[in-house]
């Protein structure tokens, strides 16, 4: 667990100038931290997933859509460009991202981003161990293992984003 400089918003994701140290200081009522995730779709509409690592500090060996926290002065796009070179070791184009939806989940706001892109799961590194494995999944995959709470909880994502993300992605071709 390391000691991460976040910054801290407001409820209209505005930066109050303040921060705090992930993990270790308390937010308040109405202060937030931003969060990014990218939920990668390749051209048989299917969603990458990974397994986190069993030394993971939270939802060990559970699957999730890749993202993490925005460490401070960084931008949401940095921030999930950063995070998914972490955790899968692979570097993608903040200029092909597509805003999705933001999504709360207690003092956490996350910025969901969804991308077109045919990656090798054979190819995928995993530098900072967090993750361990990754795999492709249908929609009717992904909500069963949803539903089986094999899943990380704070996903959020689910059929109705799922049909939105391939909207947005078959628009922007």
């Amino acid at each position: 667990m390391k000691n991460e400089l976040v910054d801290v918003y407001d409820a209209n994701k505005n930066k109050t100038g303040k921060t705090k140290i992930r993990y270790k200081d308390t937010f308040e009522p109405g202060e937030y931290m931003m969060g990014v995730q990218a939920v990668i779709i390749n051209s048989n509409n299917e969603i990458l997933i990974s397994q986190r690592s069993p030394y993971a500090f939270l939802s060990p060996l559970e699957w999730e859509c890749n993202g993490g926290a925005l460490r401070a002065g960084e931008s949401s796009l940095d921030g999930l460009v950063r995070e998914m070179q972490e955790e899968l070791g692979i570097t993608l184009d903040k200029d092909k991202a597509i805003y999705l939806k933001t999504a709360v989940n207690g003092y956490i706001i996350k910025e969901i981003y969804v991308y077109r892109d045919d990656i090798s799961v054979d190819e995928l590194e995993y530098p900072d161990n967090e993750a361990q494995n990754a795999k492709w999944v249908t929609i009717d995959e992904f909500m069963k293992l949803f539903n089986e709470g094999v899943i990380v909880a704070n996903v959020n994502f689910d059929r109705t984003d799922y049909k939105k993300a391939l909207e947005l992605l078959n628009s922007n071709i």
